[in-house]
């Protein structure tokens, strides 16, 4: 029976399962979005999620070989940790959770298992419509006032123009 077993076995040994965990996880994390089955986007959410919590959390603390050392242990990948510790942890420092974001892709047509894409959040130009409050440009206001209408400049490019026209006519 499984009663109160929650994890996805992902039908692998615990072994197997922690190296796939780890590929993905550095994968994820060097690459920004990974393409892989919807059951192992969900399983490796959960797995992935403490871990970017862990380098998030550095800047606060005076020392972070610790917690280098303990992400090490999870990704098994120097250049992961490095990126991971670098570029990911400083750009979610703003983020309570949820950095991670899964968009199902259909079905694969070899075997028929259901796809989806594993990005991080903070990555993703497209879905990130809003401003981070770390950039210098100004958010766009939600409300406009009412433009000016531009009649009246016109008009006055048209009376010009006509008077060249006369002028050129006369002179001739």
């Amino acid at each position: 029976m499984r009663h109160g077993d929650k994890i996805n076995n992902l039908g692998r040994k615990k072994a197997h399962r922690k190296a796939l965990l780890s590929n993905l996880s550095s994968q994820l994390i060097v690459h920004k979005r990974i393409v892989t089955t919807l059951a192992k986007a969900k399983a490796l959410r959960s797995h992935i999620e403490p871990i970017i919590t862990k380098a998030k959390n550095v800047e606060s603390k005076e020392s972070t070989m610790h917690e280098h050392r303990v992400v090490f242990s999870y990704l098994q990948n120097k250049e992961a940790v490095k990126e991971l510790f670098t570029v990911v942890g400083p750009k979610i420092i703003s983020r309570p959770g949820g950095y991670t974001r899964i968009i199902k892709l259909g079905i694969r047509s070899g075997d028929n298992a259901e796809k989806a894409m594993i990005e991080l959040v903070d990555f993703n130009e497209t879905y990130n419509n809003t401003q981070s409050a770390d950039s210098s440009e100004t958010v766009k206001k939600t409300r406009r006032g009412r433009t000016k209408k531009v009649e009246n400049s016109d008009s006055a490019v048209e009376e010009t123009v006509t008077t060249e026209e006369v002028e050129t006519t006369e002179s001739e």
